[in-house]
């Protein structure tokens, strides 16, 4: 699979259906989408409390894109423990607040998406196929789009393949790659899909396509998704 280079970054106010809207009308063209998502009521430390039973903008964003793609909104274990781990520090210190938020709810993901923590807030981003959801609080946003930068990259293009090999057994292979092609490749764990993910970037398809074959042919790695039981 070649990552399409990203092209059309929309903001959109949380309505269901005028997100659905933009992201059905956005997917035929193979740009990526950006949804960059409004204030959520419950995220700690901002001046809006958490309710009980209320829908956040990103809740209405993640459930919209969700509907966009015929999936199912289904609960992210990385997505819950990251959650869990952000309440119980900031409880540490605010233990006179009362904090009342449905977790689960909070980690439920678009199925078949790949989680973007929120390493400065609360509520996950998430990546499903060439769509982008990220929480519109700006120091969050600019947090977990760092972590994604890579795929905005100029003309630089992308194939991912995927590993159950661990990473220590194959980085002389990377490493290897790197030196024989011009390319860059970056292993990426994902413990709940129980693989690694491998993206090799590049400036042209041949170069691409030549690092991809030569890294199939000396490591255990398939264009398509496998999975190991790493318990």
């Amino acid at each position: 699979m070649v990552a399409p280079k990203q092209s059309n970054v929309f903001a959109t106010p949380a309505r269901t259906s005028f997100v659905d809207t933009v992201v059905r009308d956005s997917l035929p063209g193979g740009d990526s989408v950006s949804r960059a998502d409004g204030v959520s009521p419950s995220t700690p430390g901002s001046h809006c409390p958490a309710v009980p039973g209320h829908e956040t903008t990103m809740d209405v964003t993640m459930e919209a894109v969700s509907d966009a793609f015929d999936r199912e909104m289904v609960v992210r274990e990385t997505a819950l423990e990251d959650v869990e781990e952000t309440i119980a520090a900031y409880m540490e210190k605010r233990p006179d607040l009362d904090i009342q938020l449905d977790v689960e709810a909070e980690a439920s993901l678009p199925a078949e998406s790949r989680p973007l923590l929120n390493s400065v807030g609360l509520a996950p981003g998430c990546v499903i196929e060439n769509v982008y959801v990220m929480p519109g609080i700006p120091k969050e946003l600019k947090a977990m789009f760092e972590d994604v930068i890579e795929a905005f990259d100029g003309d630089s293009i992308s194939q991912f393949l995927y590993t159950v090999e661990p990473e220590s057994n194959i980085v002389w292979a990377l490493d290897e790659m790197e030196e024989s092609f011009d390319v860059s490749v970056g292993c990426y764990p994902d413990r709940e899909a129980g693989h690694n993910r491998l993206k090799i970037t590049a400036t042209d398809e041949q170069t691409l396509e030549a690092a991809a074959k030569w890294l199939k042919e000396h490591v255990d790695a398939s264009e398509n998704s496998v999975s190991r039981d790493w318990s």
